[in-house]
């Protein structure tokens, strides 16, 4: 890689296991190049802990191109680190200076248990999904693209909400570690579109019920999450979950 090579601190926390206290370890970044990404400092950091004799550090990666979600973790305060709309994979290290320390912590919320060191157990996420992320449809010859015609602000707003790649930050900006984005933006990509109309009212109802039964806190309009969203997914979806469940909530009670 070109470009300039800086030295960096990294204050590293390292934990074995949900149950284990954990404890934060300095780590010395040494010849960086600016033109890296930070999955390849780490990669760096972690071949010179390996030709030590030391246990590297356990991270999520995958993709590498921001499409995933797997890769996610705090870099001073915040995830995926300072840029707006980026993910930790697509973050370089000409974004910081020669002698800067970067704290690394894994995603702290109680529904995302950490597995080791910076990787935690997202499958939380996974249960939310299957309680109502998806349609049913009969099989058999593909559906023609122009039957079920899509107005245009429709169809761009379900895009959008679509881009949600599953990545956490939005929880683990949130002080009350709270889903509502993500589960906003899966509902809400349904609910705009034709095909997703005829189970909307159990899909409104059955998250919300999942992602409160797997631990996460409730909104309180602080607005981290769209913050730090990778994607840009905005809290008008909220706002059109919380529509969704009311309008479930009364009719069931019919």
């Amino acid at each position: 890689m070109s470009g300039k090579n800086i030295n960096l601190t990294l204050k590293i926390w390292r934990q074995n296991g949900p149950e284990d206290r954990g404890s934060w370890e300095i780590f010395p970044a040494k010849d960086i190049s600016t033109e890296a990404s930070f999955l390849e400092m780490l990669d760096v950091v972690n071949e010179q802990l390996a030709l030590a004799g030391k246990e590297p550090i356990a991270f999520d990666h995958d993709c590498r191109e921001g499409i995933c979600g797997m890769c996610g973790c705090a870099v001073n305060g915040r995830p995926h680190g300072p840029d707006r709309e980026t993910t930790l994979c697509q973050l370089h290290m000409r974004r910081f200076n020669d002698g800067d320390t970067l704290v690394i912590e894994p995603y702290r919320a109680r529904a995302f248990p950490v597995i080791k060191d910076l990787v935690v157990d997202r499958s939380a996420y996974d249960k939310v999904i299957q309680a109502g992320g998806f349609i049913s449809a009969n099989t058999g010859q593909a559906q023609d693209g122009n039957a079920l015609p899509v107005p245009r602000h429709d169809a761009e707003a379900a895009m959008d909400a679509a881009a949600c790649i599953g990545c956490g930050a939005c929880v683990a900006a949130c002080p009350n570690a709270s889903a509502m984005l993500f589960v906003s933006a899966k509902v809400s990509h349904l609910a705009l579109l034709p095909q997703g109309r005829p189970e909307a009212a159990r899909r409104a109802l059955n998250m919300t019920a999942e992602m409160d039964a797997q631990g996460f806190g409730n909104c309180t309009n602080h607005k981290e999450c769209e913050v730090e969203c990778p994607k840009g997914i905005t809290i008008g979806n909220i706002a059109r979950l919380n529509r969704e469940f009311i309008k479930a909530a009364l009719a069931s009670k019919e």
